[in-house]
This record gives C-alpha cells, sequence and structure tokens, in this order.
C-alpha cells in the first residue's frame, strides 16, 4: 500500500506550508493583514499536522522530501517591497495548492478504505485549505496593481 507515501508528503507538506506562511508573515510585518492573517493560517496549517497524527499512527508515513524542496525553492528568504510580497504569496499559493491536491488523493484513498477518521480529518481540514488559497488568490489580486503598475 502506497498510502503512507502520500501520507508522507502531506504530513511535511502541512509543516512546510506552515513555515511558509511564518516566514512570509513575519518578513512582511509591515503588512498588518498579512503579519497577522498568516500566523492564524499557520496554526491552521499545525492543527491539520496534529490531526494527521493518528491516521499516520495507523498507516504510517513514508518521509519525502518534496515539501521541504518546495518550501526551499520557494519560500528560502522573503523578498522585498511590493513585487516581493506578490512573488512570496504566490510561493505560498504553489505550496498550498499542492496541500490541497495532495488532501484529494488521500481522500480518495480513504474512501476506497472506507475509513471513517480519515475521511473526517480529511473533510475538516480541506475546508482550511481552501480558504487559504481563497485568501491567498484574494490577497495576490489585491497586491498585483499596486506592485506592478503604480511602484516606482
Amino acid at each position: 500500500m502506497h498510502l503512507a507515501t502520500y501520507l508522507g508528503l502531506l504530513h511535511h507538506a502541512e509543516r512546510a506550508l506552515a513555515e511558509g506562511f511564518r516566514r512570509v508573515g513575519d518578513g512582511h510585518g509591515a503588512e498588518p493583514d498579512v503579519f497577522h492573517l498568516c500566523r492564524v493560517l499557520a496554526e491552521q496549517c499545525d492543527r491539520h499536522v496534529d490531526a494527521l497524527a493518528p491516521v499516520v499512527d495507523r498507516y504510517h508515513e513514508q518521509r519525502e522530501t518534496e515539501p521541504e524542496r518546495l518550501l526551499a525553492d520557494e519560500l528560502g528568504e522573503t523578498r522585498s517591497g511590493g513585487v516581493g510580497l506578490l512573488r512570496d504569496l504566490q510561493d505560498l499559493y504553489t505550496l498550498a495548492s499542492f496541500v490541497d491536491i495532495t488532501w484529494t488523493v488521500v481522500g480518495q484513498a480513504g474512501q476506497g478504505l472506507r475509513d471513517r477518521e480519515l475521511l473526517a480529518v480529511i473533510a475538516s481540514c480541506v475546508s482550511d485549505t481552501t480558504a487559504q488559497l481563497r485568501w491567498l488568490r484574494t490577497r495576490i489580486a489585491q497586491a498585483a496593481p499596486q506592485a506592478l503598475i503604480a511602484a516606482v
């Protein structure tokens, strides 16, 4: 069974996303909404990691490095200025999209296994991830005009 591979991906991707939200929030502290909301979203990711723990205990996990590679490649240091914020938010969006599709894959396995506990975890966490993506999309759209047109 390869569920352990995807549980490993998901577990570590959620950790990487939490770290990414913290980095971007701290790196763009001059933007109060970014600072505070990134903190809230990081805490959601932390709760997802905690919620996955019993499932990982049951099915185990295979350690994968893709999420850490994404974090290292995309979110090493935050960038400065409006364009930097825009690019950092896009990087978070990429990582959150990875988390989202990985939840989908694991959810399909949960349905196949008829694992109610796993499906309950997925239902709870997917709605948070959807909201994270929605906020990122909205904040990117908000930042783009100023960063790309109005900035000097």
